[in-house]
């Protein structure tokens, strides 16, 4: 250990001040000595006990986790536009091309596929898709070749069930089948109405065009309620009406081929008829003409259907392959199969419906 040597004054009082501020001095870079040699032996003993001093840290650092940043790889929605747009114009132009060309072909019944895939059912499908949001089961109930007989249910004051139905069979069945629909006589004599109605592919409902398009290997459909299903109050829906004589069951006995229920809920929601004004119907030569919440109430506006949700099931088919020749003139066979359909058909629909939670949310 250091030795200070003390020296002690003798003479004056102002070198004893000195002496004494040199004494201080030396004690104090002493004592600085011995404090710095302590911190180094105790950072050697314990490096841990003593850290450097780092900067400090960003509240935010624009790592690749929080940065995102547009690539040249990923289409901006500008992009998608300008291709739909590009996509909507060539098929314009390819569909007029074909029409000015002839290059399309029209059956004896006045289906035109190409109109049909171009034109109509891309009008309806923003229906199917997004308004009423159509779910579907038991497509593959439907043969992927030969004749077949959907028969379904009616409703909702104009026949946008058939609409959807068709749209259904074509997009999502496994072959893409068109459904060839037999409607009512009036479809044919509105203006514009029976002429788009050929085009679709759909034809009078009578037994012999059903034959024949059974026979021709079609996918057909019919709606044997008529207007007494479409036009029935709301306070009624869902209850199936009488399935007339049977002439459907006739059809598909007298082809072989099989019928295949078809269950629709959520049609009997989209226009709820509360009220018939029939003097004006029996005017305008109409089966009735319906009151609804909205209509006539609100003019065009109440012409929108109600965005309920959608459930068509399509069921097994009931083989008719299996009857003799004789069946289709046997009152007790058309009736005992077509009550066979119509209970299918009726049993379905309230097991969908025990199910639906909400009208328009399902």
């Amino acid at each position: 250990m250091n030795e200070v040597a003390k020296v002690i004054p003798l003479h004056g009082t102002g070198s004893g001040r000195d002496g004494a501020g040199r004494e201080r001095a030396a004690r104090a870079r002493a004592d600085n000595n011995r404090a710095d040699t302590g911190a180094a032996s105790s950072r050697s003993r314990h490096p841990s006990s003593y850290a450097e001093p780092t900067p400090p840290i960003p509240l935010l650092t624009p790592t690749e986790s929080t940065a995102h940043p547009t690539t040249a790889t990923e289409p901006s929605q500008i992009d998608d536009v300008k291709a739909k747009i590009v996509d909507t114009i060539s098929e314009t132009a390819e569909f007029v091309r074909r029409r000015l060309a002839g290059d399309y072909t029209v059956d004896e019944f006045g289906y035109d596929p190409h109109f049909a895939d171009a034109v109509w059912l891309p009008l309806l499908r923003p229906l199917f898709d997004k308004w009423f949001r159509v779910e579907i089961k038991g497509i593959e109930n439907i043969p992927d070749d030969g004749g077949a007989l959907v028969v379904a249910n009616h409703a909702g004051v104009i026949p946008v069930d058939a609409l959807m139905t068709s749209v259904a069979v074509r997009d999502h069945h496994p072959a893409h089948r068109p459904l060839r629909m037999l409607a009512a006589d009036m479809a044919f004599e509105m203006p514009g109405v029976g002429t788009i109605a050929r085009k679709a592919g759909h034809t009078l409902a009578c037994n012999p065009d059903a034959e024949r398009l059974l026979r021709m290997g079609e996918v057909a459909a019919v709606f044997p309620e008529g207007f007494k299903g479409i036009g029935k109050p709301f306070s009624e829906r869902y209850k199936l009406q009488r399935f007339g004589r049977g002439g459907f069951v006739s059809a598909a006995l007298k082809t072989g081929a099989p019928i295949i229920p078809c269950s629709i809920v959520g049609s009997e929601e989209i226009y709820p008829k509360i009220g018939d004004i029939t003097p004006l119907a029996r005017l305008m030569g109409m089966p009735y003409f319906p009151v609804t919440p909205f209509f006539p109430h609100l003019g065009p506006l109440g012409l929108v259907p109600l965005p309920s949700k959608w459930y068509i099931e399509f069921g097994k088919p009931i083989y008719t392959d299996s009857y003799d020749a004789q069946a289709s003139e046997d009152p007790m066979v058309l009736f005992e199969l077509t009550d066979h359909v119509r209970e299918t058909i009726q049993h379905t629909l309230y097991r969908l419906l025990a199910k639906r939670r909400n009208v328009f949310l399902g």
